[in-house]
Formats: C-alpha cells, sequence, structure tokens
C-alpha cells in the first residue's frame, strides 16, 4: 500500500463560489462546495470542444480558415481568413491559448454549424454523466443557457485526461503550431500557472468572463493517485486549487486491488476435467483511506469446451455502496470437451442390456 501522508489536512476553505475535487481512477467526489449548483463555466467549456475534435480528428487533417468562422469575440489564437490550420493545432489554441477562434473553427468544421457542434457537446455530456449540463457555445462566451456544475466539469476533466492526447497537450507550458496562409510556425502559451508552480500539475484549462467570473480546472498527479480539482467564481482560484489538490492527496491513498483466487474452481460440464481453475487480473484502486471491500460476481458452472483465458465472472471492489474497480476473473486452463468413442458407445449399449436382465431375474 502506498500511503501520500500519514495525517490527513483540513478539509480546505475555498474563495469558488462552487468547488469540486474528483479522484480520476474511481469518479470518487473528495471535497465539494455547491457542486451540484448550476453556474457558467467561461473558457472551461473548450475542455469537452477539444476533446470532440481530438476523438473526431486525424491530426493533419487541414481547414481551410473562412471569414464567417471568425465571427466570434475575445481571446483569439490569432486566425485570419484564408489560413489553413489542422485540427491538431485548433486544440492546442484552444487548450494553450484558449482561442474563441479556434473553438468557433473547430465547432463549424466538425458539426457544420456552432447549433449542430452544441448537440454534439451535449450528447457526449450525457454519455460522461453531467446531467446538470446545456452546451451553447463551444468558447464558453456566456449565454443564459450555457452553464454546468462544479461535479459536472470534474467527471468532464477525469473523462479528458483519460485521453493520452488531450492529456499530453494540456500539459505542456508552450508549444510550436503551424497555421496561416502560408502556414508558419507560432508559439502558443499555455495559461495555467499551476503547470509552474505546483508539483504533479498535468492541466486542464483556465476561464474568465464578467458573468463567470475566474473559472479553472486542474490536474495533478502524485505516485498513482490522480486528482481533478474545479472552481467556478473563484476570486483566488490559484490558491483554491492549491489547497484543493493538496488535501486531496492527504485524504487519498493507491494500493494493489488483488483478488485471492487459491483454490477457486468452476464446475464443467462435459469436459475432460471436472473443474477448472481460476485466475483474476490485479487491479490499482485509488481513492480516500475508508476501508474497500471486494464482490466475486461468477457463473455457476460452465459448458466444454473452456478456452484459456475465457472471461467467467467478474470481481467488484466497493467502497460503501460505490464500485470503484472492476477486474475479470478467467479460466486459468483449457478444458476440452469430452468425446466419446464408439467402441465406448458399443460397450455402454451392452452394459446397460447386462444390467436389465441382471436386475430383472435376479
Amino acid at each position: 500500500m502506498l500511503c501520500f501522508n500519514t495525517k490527513a489536512l483540513e478539509a480546505p476553505h475555498v474563495s469558488a463560489e462552487c468547488a469540486a475535487l474528483m479522484c480520476v481512477q474511481t469518479g470518487e467526489l473528495i471535497f465539494e462546495k455547491n457542486a451540484n449548483e448550476k453556474h457558467s463555466m467561461a473558457s472551461t467549456t473548450k475542455i469537452m470542444t477539444s476533446l470532440l475534435a481530438i476523438e473526431e480528428y486525424t491530426p493533419g487533417r487541414a481547414i481551410k480558415v473562412t471569414e464567417s468562422m471568425l465571427n466570434v469575440e475575445g481571446t483569439s489564437m490569432g486566425l485570419l481568413p484564408g489560413d489553413t490550420v489542422t485540427l491538431e493545432g485548433l486544440v492546442y489554441g484552444m487548450l494553450l491559448q484558449s482561442g474563441n477562434d479556434a473553438a468557433n473553427v473547430t465547432a463549424i468544421s466538425l458539426g457544420g454549424s456552432v447549433e449542430k457542434f452544441a448537440v454534439m457537446m451535449n450528447n457526449r455530456a450525457k454519455e460522461i454523466g453531467m446531467n446538470n449540463t446545456n452546451f451553447v457555445t463551444p468558447s464558453g462566451l456566456d449565454d443564459q443557457n450555457h452553464y454546468s456544475t462544479a461535479y459536472d466539469m470534474a467527471l468532464l476533466g477525469c473523462e479528458a485526461v483519460k485521453n493520452t492526447e488531450f492529456l499530453y497537450i494540456c500539459s505542456q507550458k508552450s508549444a510550436s503550431v503551424n497555421y496561416g496562409n502560408p502556414p508558419y510556425r507560432r508559439t502558443l502559451t499555455n495559461h495555467n500557472r499551476l503547470l509552474s508552480s505546483y508539483d504533479g500539475a498535468i492541466g486542464i484549462k483556465t476561464g474568465f468572463t464578467k458573468k463567470s467570473g475566474r473559472c479553472l480546472v486542474s490536474c495533478a498527479k502524485r505516485g498513482s493517485v490522480t486528482l481533478v480539482a474545479v472552481t467556478l467564481n473563484a476570486p483566488d482560484d490559484w490558491q483554491d486549487h492549491r489547497e484543493m489538490l493538496d488535501y486531496g492527496f492527504s485524504v487519498t491513498e493507491s494500493t494493489d486491488g488483488v483478488f485471492t483466487t487459491d483454490g477457486l474452481t468452476l464446475p464443467v460440464v462435459g469436459g475432460v476435467k471436472k473443474d477448472v481453475s481460476l485466475s483474476c487480473e490485479k487491479v490499482s484502486l485509488a481513492g480516500k483511506t475508508d476501508g474497500i471491500k471486494s464482490v466475486y460476481l461468477s457463473q455457476h458452472f460452465l459448458y466444454a469446451p473452456v478456452k484459456k483465458g475465457q472471461v467467467v465472472g467478474h470481481v467488484q471492489w466497493l467502497r460503501g455502496s460505490t464500485v470503484i474497480a472492476t477486474a475479470s476473473v478467467t479460466a486459468n486452463e483449457e478444458i476440452l470437451a469430452h468425446t466419446t468413442s464408439k467402441q465406448e458407445t458399443k460397450q455402454s449399449f451392452f452394459m446397460k442390456i447386462k444390467n436389465y436382465f441382471k436386475e430383472k431375474f435376479q
């Protein structure tokens, strides 16, 4: 078992109107303040826009920028009508430079229009479980129907950093991106101060509008534990996140989930062996230091033939009623089906006749 701190810190007192801290490995909410209160979320919206772009794109796909695509105000990565840029370049422009122009170009390129892309955003949000979120703009510009919650944004942050391409881009302090007419290399700088000031910080996205206030979704990793922190309308967001993450690492641990299968078997019907031995994969658990229990879920028996590595059940690790990890239970060996030869069938037939007359005339 790997523990980061032997003594938990006091829960943080944050300046944010809404806040949430979540463990990426388990989806467990570690700390919250008004976490389910609906609030605008400014440019942290670009997490969803970027994730959709990464899930859709071929990195080298080139896009020709039109004037209508740039019909958006606010921060910019410097795109102009006639420029050529890749979807990958647009993701860098969103996650590092927070370009509203990049978000708009992405939306129109992938969805055909901002409105159709918003439908894509909301469909993906439902898949993630963001039940109190509605996206209207790809950039996060204010709209009365554009909102989320700290909890939902934490879910989004956890989903996004599981994508290796997304995680790599949002963790870069700066990057060289090729775009223009003709394309030439530009240097984009990340606005996330935590990348330089917090040990283990690896993302994710800043945001600000007058309506939303200062918004921030951050991510940090220490050992095997990865945490996502969210603040909405936080006057002192950088300090809020340092304290939230410090608290999170003080009350979480990482340990290997091991389910012992020694002596554990399943009956096999019609096989050359009557049962098969089993094995279970090891998983990594992370979260609060409360007790964890394991539950074994399996079939009652198997029909031959049985293949080695065949999944025959699962083990779930639970904290309370929450499933925090699942592992497959598999057959440890191959069991062939029992075949009956013609000679065995013939002998069996005469044995039945013999037994019949033996019982009748006894």
